[in-house]
């Protein structure tokens, strides 16, 4: 009898309102282990609210949402935030560095939460260009360097699920290619799951799928251009 590996992500008719207007409507996704797929769509129409939802981070008024086979949906607080702690990793715009650790420090957080060796952290340091600067705080960084920072940290422990709002916003050209890459390589190696939101062609066509997110729900679009394996 053949085994098909869960679903890492399903979210079905997912909705969500803000002060009575509805931002997200019956939203379906479903993601398979080794999945990476880009979301674009224009400003406002609900793709950083979808992340949160997805994170846990917010509550849907409606649907429910299922990561590696459990019910997000149905988890209190304490669970959620394990389950969040162990199975995802989140790059957020606003990096969300923590100002009194160091870079290293930042990195191996989520190590340090689940317990498993440091030796890691040095590991995604260098693999994010920033030998060398494990030792100084974000207040240090440039804008680009924290986002750097921001995206080690979301990858250090491996996580099931990859969130990532606008991950190459802040680099440049070269930079940004070589975070793409990075992220492929994380992704492919360790059979994750990925979801990049970004405005980015470039960015998009890094993914092995795209979809356009607007008022009428998710939709698959052509890749933008092709990607590099």
């Amino acid at each position: 009898m053949t085994t098909h590996p869960l679903p890492t992500l399903e979210c079905r008719q997912l909705s969500k309102s803000y002060g009575g207007r509805e931002v997200l409507s019956a939203i379906d996704l479903q993601l398979q282990p080794g999945d990476y797929v880009a979301i674009m769509g224009e400003s406002g129409v609900g793709k950083s609210s979808l992340l949160n939802l997805v994170a846990g981070l917010d509550t849907p008024d409606g649907g429910s949402l299922w990561i590696d086979g459990v019910e997000l949906t149905n988890l209190d607080d304490r669970q959620a935030t394990l389950l969040r702690r162990q199975k995802l990793g989140f790059i957020f715009q606003a990096f969300h560095l923590l100002p009194h650790l160091t870079v290293e420090q930042n990195i191996a957080l989520p190590l340090v939460l689940n317990q498993l060796p440091l030796d890691r952290a040095d590991q995604l340091l260098k693999a994010v260009g920033l030998a060398g600067r494990g030792q100084d705080f974000p207040r240090q960084l440039s804008g680009g360097e924290m986002q750097r920072v921001a995206i080690a940290r979301a990858l250090v422990h491996r996580p099931r699920l990859l969130l990532a709002d606008e991950p190459t916003g802040n680099l440049d050209p070269d930079t940004a290619a070589d975070i793409l890459r990075l992220l492929r390589r994380e992704i492919s190696s360790s059979g994750a799951s990925a979801i990049i939101v970004t405005h980015s062609p470039a960015a998009a066509a890094s993914a092995d799928r795209v979809l356009l997110l607007s008022r009428h729900g998710l939709q698959q679009i052509d890749t933008p251009v092709p990607h590099n394996a």
